[in-house]
């Protein structure tokens, strides 16, 4: 990583709004992934192709102290897109943070807390019908830590959609509100509840989201289990309950594996059923990973099955 100091300058400005900032530092990260993946079932597309592929990232962030002793953070990454991020963190006032493109909000990012050595055990399953919970991508979070709690509010205006600046346009669909609660009862211990009220295109039929999770440590080995529910607001659609549960066994400081389920039922006669194994290996900067998915009754239709299989090469700068 390469990191540059400027002392004295006007760091980050808008169009509305400039923060004068006593000093700023600015670094620069990236990271590439080479990855094997093979599928078969509901997600193949029967393309005969390579399954090599690569992702590269490189995020540009920047930090600085206001007057006040307010620190205003900014960040950009190239990875999926152009996805950026603003935070104010006002010490005991708590942070707020505005998100563009990519990365959850509020209620999203919880939506699945099991403890796994590489990807969610639905990672590559290519099916609607997981029952995650989301409350927008695009959009306003708040958070603070109270008496070892954190609380965390998001909104996510006029349909969650990506605006540029000046642009003052919206989707049809209405906005996503979220709340979250996350503490530690006890050493090892972790809980969090969330409630979201998702906009859809049609006036005062949204859909609520809810979703609680629990994992506990002890020595090597990590336990989660969690429990989600969406209810639509559209007529005729089908709610979903979802439950998932995962474990996780730290061989030594670099080497962890783990498994995993999660099952979404959403009225039909058949069960989503989606489970997987992981490994991971860190070597300095480079990190090997490895998992393999399969699922049954994707999209809760019956005899609609698929396996997910990708051996990755990591690196971080």
């Amino acid at each position: 990583m390469k990191t540059w100091k400027k002392v004295g300058a006007t760091a980050l400005a808008g169009s509305m709004v400039a923060f004068s900032a006593q000093a700023v530092d600015v670094a620069v990260t990236g990271s590439m992934k080479l990855a094997y993946t093979a599928d078969t079932g509901a997600q193949d597309n029967g393309v005969d192709g390579s399954r090599w592929g690569m992702s590269k990232a490189v995020a540009l962030s920047g930090s600085g102290e206001m007057d006040n002793g307010w620190t205003v953070s900014l960040s950009n990454s190239n990875l999926q897109g152009s996805n950026a991020n603003l935070s104010i963190d006002m010490g005991d006032a708590g942070t707020i943070k505005f998100n563009q493109v990519t990365g959850s909000l509020g209620i999203g990012t919880i939506d699945d807390m099991m403890p796994t050595a590489d990807e969610e055990v639905w990672n590559g399953m290519e099916t609607a019908a997981t029952g995650l919970v989301s409350a927008g991508t695009n959009g306003f979070e708040y958070s603070n830590s109270v008496s070892g709690a954190t609380f965390i509010a998001s909104y996510a205006p006029g349909g969650d959609a990506a605006q540029a600046d000046g642009v003052n346009g919206g989707t049809g669909a209405g906005s996503d509100t979220s709340f979250v609660v996350k503490f530690s009862p006890m050493d090892g211990l972790n809980m969090g509840v969330g409630v979201a009220t998702v906009g859809t295109a049609n006036t005062g039929k949204d859909d609520d989201h809810d979703t609680i999770y629990a994992t506990y440590a002890v020595g090597s080995f990590t336990i989660g289990a969690q429990r989600s529910n969406i209810d639509y607001g559209a007529a005729g659609s089908k709610d979903e309950e979802s439950t998932a549960f995962g474990i996780s066994f730290a061989v030594n400081d670099d080497l962890s594996v783990s498994y995993g389920q999660h099952n979404t039922d959403d009225s039909s006669t058949v069960d989503e059923e989606v489970s997987g194994v992981s490994i991971g290996y860190s070597m300095g900067g480079m990190t090997i990973k490895a998992h393999r998915n399969s699922g049954d009754g994707l999209g809760n239709t019956a005899d609609t099955s698929s396996e997910h299989t990708e051996i990755a090469l990591s690196w971080a700068f």
